[in-house]
């Protein structure tokens, strides 16, 4: 569970430091251990999914995913990315595209036909990531860090698209089992 937490500390402390975040709200011990309770009860859930990249034995990205947070979408047409990060230094590599190749498979293995998420409007590089990947903004907004908000983005399927898969992505199982 620490090489998950590590990554993510890493990555969200990379675009949230890049938005005007002090590094102090970000490293804590007390940021880090809510961090990793989080991924433990995100990989031992039993409506969640959590799936790792590794290259060369690293650990580069994870992935985490399952039904809508919200109560105003529709858990019976849609599914949530929960997050994705990737090791900073190994961005534009093609892992965070691999890690969303997983999360389209996961929707449309479960019958769903939307997917949402939420970005933090100053990370303008992952809404571009999102953007270029057919995701779009729907409107609704909360308050998120830095007294910015999250943006919820949304994906539909089209049913005659199919996922490209590339990298290597651990199986959910294998996920699960590891840390």
């Amino acid at each position: 569970m620490d090489r998950i937490t590590d990554l993510h500390t890493l990555a969200r402390t990379a675009y949230y430091q890049a938005g005007g975040v002090s590094d102090v709200e970000l490293t804590s011990p007390d940021a880090r251990s809510g961090r990793r309770e989080s991924w433990m009860r995100a990989v031992q859930s039993g409506d969640r999914t959590v799936l790792c990249a590794e290259r060369e034995g690293e650990l580069v990205g994870i992935l985490a995913m399952g039904p809508p947070y919200e109560a105003d979408v529709d858990v019976t047409t849609a599914g949530q990315l929960y997050q994705i990060h990737v090791r900073p230094g190994m961005w534009g590599k093609g892992i965070g595209s691999s890690l969303h190749a997983a999360f389209v498979q996961f929707l449309r293995d479960t019958s769903l036909a939307t997917g949402v998420l939420e970005a933090w409007e100053r990370n303008s590089r992952a809404q571009a990531f999102y953007a270029r990947h057919g995701w779009k903004p729907d409107g609704h907004h909360r308050p998120g860090p830095g007294n910015a908000n999250y943006v919820r983005m949304r994906l539909s399927l089209d049913p005659e698209v199919q996922p490209g898969r590339g990298g290597q992505i651990a199986s959910e199982p294998e996920a699960r089992n590891r840390y």
